[in-house]
This record gives C-alpha cells, sequence and structure tokens, in this order.
C-alpha cells in the first residue's frame, strides 16, 4: 500500500521510538530526507503526497542498518555542528553537542582578541576550528590532523562552508613535536582521543565497531594526548595564550594537574549541558 511522506516519517520516528533511539525524531527525519533524496523544507511542503514504493524500501533499508548499529551521520554523509553542515566519513568522529561546549567556551575568548591564530589539533572534521572560524571573523585557523582521510574530509568541510580563505588543513601528528615553521599561536583547542585503550572494547556497538578507533585510543589511562600536548605544543603557544582541552568522564582534575605541570595558570573546568566536567583550559605562563 502506498504511503504519504509524512506518515513514512510518522512510522520511521515510531520505528525508532520503540528500539530505544533517544533522537528518534531528529534521526527520522534525516534517514527519510537523505532516503527520498529531499531537503527539510521539501520534506515539509511534500508531506501529503505519496512516496514511490522504491524510495520507502531505500529509506527502510537505511532504517534497519542503523537498528543493526551504523550511525545515521555515517549513512547519510553529514552532521550538524555549531550551525554548520559538515562532510562525515567513517574516517572522523561524528560531532556530538558536547564538543560544542569546547568551541564555545574557545569562542567567547577569541572574540576578546583584536586577531588571532588558532591551532585545531587532532581535527577531525575539522567542526571545533570550523565553528571557531565562522564565529570569529578576525581568525586564521588551522587544522591539524593526521590521518590523511580525515584531512580529506577538512578539505571538503572548508569548501562547503566558505572559509578557504582563512583555514588551512595540515598533516601532523599531536604526539610529536611540532615544527617551528607552524609559528605562534594565540589558541590551541583539541578534542584528543581519550578514552582509556582497556576500554575500547566496552563502548557503544555505534562507537566501538564504526567510528575511527585512531580518534578514540588515549592511551592505557586516556591521558597520553593531554600530557603530550601539553609538553610539546606548548612551544608553538605565544606566552599569555590559551590552550583548550574536551575531556573524558572524570578526567577534568588529572588533565588540570598535567597542564599545571607545564606552566599553565588560571586553569578552569566547564561543565557541559548534563552537569558534567567537559572542558579544561588555562593561560601559558613562563617556563616550566
Amino acid at each position: 500500500m502506498a504511503i504519504t511522506y509524512n506518515n513514512l516519517y510518522l512510522d520511521i520516528r515510531q520505528q525508532l521510538r520503540s528500539s530505544g533511539v533517544e533522537a528518534a525524531t531528529l534521526e527520522a527525519r534525516e534517514l527519510v530526507c537523505f532516503g527520498t533524496g529531499k531537503s527539510r523544507e521539501e520534506l515539509q511542503r511534500d508531506g501529503s503526497l505519496y512516496a514511490s514504493p522504491e524510495l520507502e524500501r531505500r529509506v527502510r533499508d537505511l532504517v534497519e542498518r542503523h537498528l543493526r548499529g551504523e550511525p545515521v551521520a555515517y549513512l547519510i554523509g553529514e552532521w550538524e555542528f555549531y550551525g554548520l553542515p559538515l562532510d562525515i566519513s567513517p574516517a572522523v568522529l561524528i560531532p556530538r553537542p558536547d564538543t560544542e561546549v569546547l568551541a564555545e567556551q574557545a569562542i567567547g575568548y577569541l572574540r576578546t582578541l583584536e586577531s588571532c591564530r588558532v591551532l585545531d589539533l587532532c581535527a577531525g572534521s575539522g567542526c571545533v576550528g570550523l565553528a571557531v572560524a565562522a564565529q570569529v571573523s578576525r581568525s586564521r585557523v588551522v587544522l591539524g590532523e593526521l590521518s590523511e582521510e580525515a584531512l580529506k574530509i577538512c578539505r571538503q568541510n572548508i569548501r562547503r562552508n566558505s572559509l578557504s580563505g582563512r583555514v588551512v588543513p595540515i598533516r601532523t601528528d599531536a604526539r610529536e613535536r611540532p615544527d617551528r615553521s607552524l609559528g605562534e599561536f594565540d589558541c590551541i583547542v583539541s578534542n584528543p582521543p581519550y578514552i582509556p585503550t582497556a576500554d575500547l572494547a566496552d563502548l557503544e556497538e555505534s562507537v566501538r565497531d564504526y567510528e575511527p578507533r585512531l580518534a578514540l585510543d588515549g592511551g592505557a589511562d586516556g591521558l597520553v594526548f593531554y600530557r603530550l600536548i601539553s609538553e610539546l605544543w606548548r612551544e608553538v603557544l605565544r606566552p599569555g595564550g590559551r590552550l583548550y582541552f574536551e575531556v573524558g568522564i572524570g578526567q577534568a582534575d588529572a588533565v588540570l594537574r598535567i597542564m599545571r605541570v607545564q606552566g599553565f595558570g588560571e586553569i578552569q573546568v566547564v561543565k557541559d549541558l548534563h552537569g558534567i566536567p567537559r572542558v579544561v583550559f588555562g593561560t601559558l605562563y613562563g617556563e616550566v
């Protein structure tokens, strides 16, 4: 029996809700839009029209793949972060609302500066650095990422958001000492891998089986990248500049101590919308 676009959407939403999907409304809309080739506006406009059997079948196939664990962002190849549309692939982490706290904190600080150079280290899709560039018109941003496939996504997202004039992607390893040719930065932001290696097997299936291990594995205690970035990358941070980290649950105090040992002061911890300490940042002062 033929089904209207609106009823198809409602049917998918109910199916997702029955399966325990919290964001059923958002995910149903994105899957139906992608599966039918319609924008959100077109889906609303054409809600009373009938979808072809082929389109309905395509949508339902996508839903089945999602219910088997495949994330919506990878199925549709895009996601939104801080109001920006971003290309997404299995080479990068899916941007999450918690990471918007990191972007928001850095943006608030950078807006107080006349001009600024910003490094987004372990950039992934480039979401944080691109949000900074979009919101702070006087900023120049470098997206530092090790994975070539992730850098490809960075380049796509730079073009997609018309930021080619102020954002540059570079291949770099956050675990190694930076090349001084990079120059100095007023701010470094980083959402590094922070899952302890032993905990990777216990992650949700949609994360463990689909998101890149390179972007998840933070070493034995989950703190390897915080130590190395605080120690090595302070060399390209100007005196008085700030370092912003996203941290995992229960890691804020340890990261604060790591930064303090490396000469950072005025260290603050910021909670996310769930009251979980999510961002740690500090100002670089003097020598260690």
